[in-house]
């Protein structure tokens, strides 16, 4: 099926109709394009539905009020698709590769990823964007007929945004595009920079409220300075938080817009006129203009140095580092303190020498409660 909105889709956008199709041989869907099927079941599956517990710069249980990795990925989704809208390409599945974007990562955001790929470091190491491949590909088990979500291959190479070429070998037909040396999809590209413009100006909100970050220090950069100063020319009396509200809100849609305007020019510059044209093309096609680039990076930077490394965050990092290490030593020592349900359905695998990866599945599918409660039980 095709629905109505693909027909005015650009030539180079990626068609529903002509998707590389799945693992698994499946039927076609009579009332949904099979981007929307890929959307769907990515929101049923249980992976999605534990984003609601894993950290996405503050812990869950520090407040109510933080964005979580799951409320990341919906604020992604939504840039991603009205972009996707502007230019003319698949929404559908812009939105399904940022709705999977984030699956594979680890309780304690990128803190956790760290310790489990140093854990994993003599075992095929851990990259989350992999693992939200193994997920969808392997690791969710819902249907009978297949394991995992038996998505669309565009939708799971747009997952894919770095891969090493000696592990995009083993990957087959989904890592082909690095050892080819060719671009990912519109859709992806957007997905990507949708994914840096959510974080970025989100994570200034959580900051400020948070009190790591504080107004007078962001004034240094000119895309808050500039757009701040927009704020309060229009509302003078404006105060404290709406001011902040205000201001990322222009900075969001300066980028978007940018972004939309830009990435049309390229694809002129560029001569193109397919999905073949954007993956042969030498650069990325979806990209800032060089002036919002350099504006975007400093924003990015000071987030790193001034949120990122903040002493409290910094804490956040040694507990992760702590918990994750310890459960991964435990579970290696006696591989049975795993719970009995997921050690008997893992048995083949454990047997055949990969245990390591089991464990490394069990804790990185953990959210960060249950990690520190798992942490509890067991020290």
């Amino acid at each position: 099926m095709s629905n109505d909105f693909e027909k005015n889709l650009a030539p180079y956008a990626l068609f529903s109709a002509k998707t590389l199709g799945r693992e698994h041989i499946e039927s076609s869907a009579k009332l949904r394009t099979e981007f929307q099927r890929d959307r769907e079941r990515i929101i049923h599956s249980t992976a999605f539905r534990r984003l609601e517990y894993k950290t996405q710069v503050f812990v869950n249980h520090e407040g109510d009020m933080y964005r979580t990795r799951l409320t990341h990925t919906i604020e992604v989704a939504q840039i991603a698709r009205a972009a996707a809208r502007a230019l003319r390409i698949n929404e559908d599945l812009t939105e399904a590769i940022s709705l999977a974007h984030d699956l594979g990562h680890t309780p304690f955001g990128h803190a956790g990823q760290d310790v489990l790929n140093i854990c994993m470091k003599d075992f095929g190491g851990f990259e989350h964007n992999i693992q939200s491949l193994r997920i969808i590909d392997k690791l969710e088990n819902r249907y009978a007929s297949f394991p995992g979500l038996n998505l669309c291959f565009e939708t799971r190479e747009g997952l894919l945004k770095k891969c090493s070429i000696t592990r995009a070998k083993k990957l087959g037909s989904i890592g082909k595009r690095f050892v080819d040396k060719k671009q990912s999809s519109l859709e992806a590209q957007l997905t990507n920079v949708c994914d840096e413009i959510a974080y970025n100006n989100h994570d200034i909100q959580d900051g400020i409220r948070a009190k790591k970050i504080f107004v007078e220090q962001l004034e240094d950069l000119p895309l808050f300075f500039n757009q701040m100063n927009i704020v309060l020319k229009k509302f003078p009396k404006l105060s404290g938080s709406k001011i902040v509200n205000e201001t990322v809100r222009l900075i969001i849609n300066l980028l978007v817009t940018d972004l939309i305007n830009n990435s049309n020019k390229n694809i002129k510059n560029k001569g193109i006129l397919t999905s073949e044209d954007v993956k042969d093309s030498n650069s990325l096609t979806i990209s800032f203009s060089d002036d919002i680039k350099k504006m975007n990076i400093e924003l990015k930077r000071f987030l790193y140095s001034n949120l990122y490394q903040h002493p409290d965050v910094k804490k956040m990092t040694d507990q992760a580092n702590t918990i994750i290490s310890d459960l991964f030593s435990a579970y290696i020592s006696d591989i049975k303190l795993l719970p009995s349900d997921f050690y008997e359905y893992n048995l083949e695998k454990i047997n055949a020498g990969h245990k390591e990866r089991v464990i490394c599945d069990y804790i990185a599918g953990m959210t960060d409660r249950f990690a520190q409660q798992e942490h509890n039980r067991l020290f």
